[in-house]
C-alpha cells in the first residue's frame, strides 16, 4: 500500500511540476456585445485568459483603455458583452516555431472571417 501511494504522489507531483512550466494558452478572444448585435470586439495575447481576465478586471473597475468597449459595457452592463475564445495557437516542438507569428497570423484570419458577420469589428490592441 505505502509503493502505491508514493507512485501516486510522485506522478501527482510530477504532474503539477508540468503543469506550473507549460505557457499559457496563446490565442485569439472575441468580445460580442449582445446588446448591439453584430458589434464585436476583437482581442489576441499570448496569454489569451490572462487578457480576458485584464480586459473584465479594467471594466469592472471602470478604466478600460478602449474607449468604445468601456462606453458598451457602461450603457449596457456585464451581461451584455460575452466573451469566448475563437481559437489558440498549436504549439510545436520545432525550434523555429515562433508563437507570436502563429498569433499575429490567427488574428489576421479571424479579423477577416469575423469582419464578414460585423456590422462593426474593433481590433483591441495586441498584448
Amino acid at each position: 500500500m505505502s509503493d502505491h501511494v508514493n507512485l501516486n504522489l510522485s506522478l501527482k507531483r510530477t504532474l503539477s511540476r508540468q503543469y506550473r512550466q507549460a505557457p499559457p494558452p496563446a490565442g485569439v478572444y472575441v468580445i460580442r456585445n449582445l446588446a448591439e448585435p453584430g458589434h464585436l470586439y476583437l482581442g489576441a495575447s499570448l496569454n489569451v485568459d490572462g487578457a480576458m481576465n485584464r480586459d473584465r478586471f479594467e471594466l469592472k473597475q471602470k478604466n478600460h483603455r478602449h474607449r468604445s468597449l468601456m462606453d458598451a459595457w457602461t450603457r449596457h452592463g456585464a451581461d451584455a458583452l460575452r466573451f469566448e475564445i475563437v481559437d489558440t495557437v498549436k504549439r510545436r516542438d520545432d525550434p523555429a516555431f515562433d508563437p507570436q507569428a502563429e498569433l499575429d497570423a490567427l488574428l489576421t484570419l479571424w479579423t477577416e472571417e469575423l469582419g464578414r458577420e460585423a456590422t462593426r469589428l474593433d481590433v483591441l490592441s495586441a498584448r
